[in-house]
């Protein structure tokens, strides 16, 4: 005992340890006697998939539990544990014994929950679901996450007697009302004055999107336009956040006169709109619409994630037509064929579509922050967990991003388009079967989409997996090139030359065998931006220089509507 009375911080600790080895070895123990379901072994659970663990396999990650659990029992004895992980990084839970043994505890008991839930035996898709269900609690579960555990929270809380916490309490409820959990500072950015900013018009609207164009930067562009469709469950701007690092004043900068599509933000009017609806009035409608306003016979077209799914159909169905309005088509990280689609995967099976089609197949709106959580949940320590932490219990803005503003800045989907959507694409594969899937009154079959392609995948990408980026590849049957670059879903496409960064892999031989990995075995690595090989390959397929147009639009018949960015980006889901 001190001075005081008081049992000192080790024998605190060491109790705590004596009790922590106990109770694990009593959980592996109930393993040995309880299917993995958590109904005692032998009852029946027929609506559950087959899983087991072999009795060896538990005995052995139990024993290298034990063995860690007691080694790190020792250290605390002789010291404060070491902890490699940055959420307990900060000097504040160095200085503190428990709350570094807190720390280590957890990061054992999750190392250990992880050998376990790969140790499953059952077929891939459930072994997936059980490891994703893991990391989601044990993403939740950490000590950093409670102000009762979190010493850094807590030492902030003394060091400003209270007020990072009265701010917290504040960042808490304003987060409440908007709905979602701030990532940068929203109040620092508006579409239109420091976000998409390229200069351009919208020439034509519809109830689907507006048609924006861009003013030229060069006094002859090439005399095909080039007309980009990004995805329509996030905001157009993605390509064009900053001058600096913006796709769009990239490709107008090339001598493209270029067109992108800005989709409406749905609302209860498009409530029964359908895959078709985004097809055939608006896909379809923006390629007529870029030649007709530039008399142009055929166009370039670029599709991004989503974008680049509704693009291939789009081509498809104007293949089965017999119009050949498209000479070349760029895919970034989009997924045409849904045999590898990541993680996104353990949320798809049979009952998950049909409740959804039950749910809002025949009308409805999928809200967009149904679709923002979702995605965050997919990397919860960076995209949820490091918010709560430092907005709640700290009582931290955070600093200003403009991709993180871009991020919270969701679309709604209109129900019927995201029941097909989820059926005849990620459950079902439809696309890529010919004549299994009818869009438009047309049978899709992409072996008549027959036009060169570009198709670009990021190695990390957690949304569109580089396996299935690449594997367009096997499905389009005209002259392709294939790039894939460093980092993911978003950091790998918006990676300009000027910044330097990263590296992309190409391939020159022209093979592309079947497997991405066998690909990637005969890739070379470039340092730096893939953008300028795209750019070499897309001036390939743009025809001649003319003069830049001097006006938007065309004549009478395309006036300029209002100046870019437009107002249908700037509504709100």
């Amino acid at each position: 005992m001190n001075a005081n009375g008081d049992a000192p911080a080790g024998d605190a600790a060491q109790e705590f340890a004596r009790n922590f080895v106990q109770q694990w070895a009593q959980l592996f123990s109930a393993f040995q006697h309880t299917d993995v379901g958590g109904a005692p072994a032998g009852l029946p659970l027929p609506s559950l998939p087959v899983v087991s663990l072999p009795p060896e396999k538990l005995q052995q990650v139990q024993q290298h539990y034990l063995r860690e659990a007691t080694a790190l029992w020792d250290q605390m004895l002789h010291g404060t544990p070491e902890v490699k992980d940055r959420r307990f990084a900060s000097e504040a839970w160095k200085a503190n014994p428990l709350a570094a043994f807190t720390a280590a505890a957890y990061l054992l008991n999750t190392r250990t929950l992880m050998e376990l839930a790969e140790a499953v035996q059952a077929d891939e898709k459930t072994r997936a679901r059980i490891r994703f269900a893991v990391e989601q609690w044990a993403a939740a579960a950490a000590p950093s996450n409670f102000l009762a555990f979190n010493a850094e929270a807590q030492k902030k809380a003394i060091e400003t007697h209270g007020e990072s916490i009265a701010r917290g309490l504040q960042n808490l409820l304003a987060d409440l009302r908007q709905g979602h959990v701030s990532m940068t500072d929203e109040s620092q950015f508006e579409v239109g004055r420091n976000v998409a900013t390229t200069e351009g018009a919208v020439v034509f609207e519809n109830e689907f999107f507006q048609l924006l164009e861009y003013k030229p930067l060069t006094d002859t562009v090439h005399e095909r336009p080039f007309l980009m469709v990004p995805p329509c469950i996030n905001k157009y701007y993605i390509l064009d956040l900053q001058p600096e690092s913006s796709l769009i004043r990239y490709a107008v900068s090339q001598g493209h006169r270029t067109f992108v599509v800005s989709w409406r933000n749905p609302d209860e009017s498009l409530a029964h709109a359908t895959w078709d609806d985004y097809i055939e009035h608006a896909a379809i409608e923006a390629i007529h619409r870029v030649q007709d306003i530039t008399a142009a016979p055929r166009i370039n077209a670029l599709g991004f994630c989503v974008g680049g799914t509704i693009l291939a159909t789009a081509l498809a169905v104007l293949a089965a037509r017999g119009e050949d309005a498209v000479a070349s088509a760029t895919f970034l990280t989009t997924l045409i064929d849904f045999t590898d689609t990541g993680v996104l995967d353990v949320f798809i099976d049979e009952a998950f579509v049909k409740f959804r089609e039950m749910q809002m197949g025949q009308g409805g709106l999928l809200k967009g922050q149904d679709l923002a959580t979702t995605f965050s949940f997919l990397r919860p320590n960076d995209l949820v967990w490091n918010y709560v932490v430092g907005n709640y219990l700290k009582g931290e803005t955070p600093p200003p991003f403009d991709l993180l503003y871009w991020n919270s800045d969701s679309t709604n989907l209109p129900g019927p388009f995201y029941a097909w959507y989820l059926r005849n694409t990620y459950l079902e594969n439809r696309l890529v079967k010919p004549g299994a899937a009818t869009v438009c009154g047309e049978k899709i079959d992409l072996r008549r989409v027959k036009l060169p392609v570009y198709i670009y995948g990021s190695r990390e990408d957690h949304i569109v997996p580089i396996g299935g980026a690449y594997a367009s590849t096997q499905v389009l049957p005209g002259r392709k090139r294939f790039v894939m670059g460093a980092s993911g879903h978003i950091a790998g496409v918006i990676n300009p030359p000027a910044a330097k960064k990263r590296s992309h892999w190409t391939r020159e031989d022209g093979q592309f065998p079947p497997r991405v990995e066998d690909w990637i075995a005969g890739a070379t690595e470039h340092p730096g931006s893939w953008w300028p090989d795209w750019a070499h390959w897309l001036k390939a397929h743009a025809g001649k220089r003319v003069p830049a147009p001097r006006s938007y639009g065309r004549a009478r018949k395309y006036k300029a509507i209002e100046p870019a960015p437009g107002r249908y980006v700037k509504a709100k889901a």
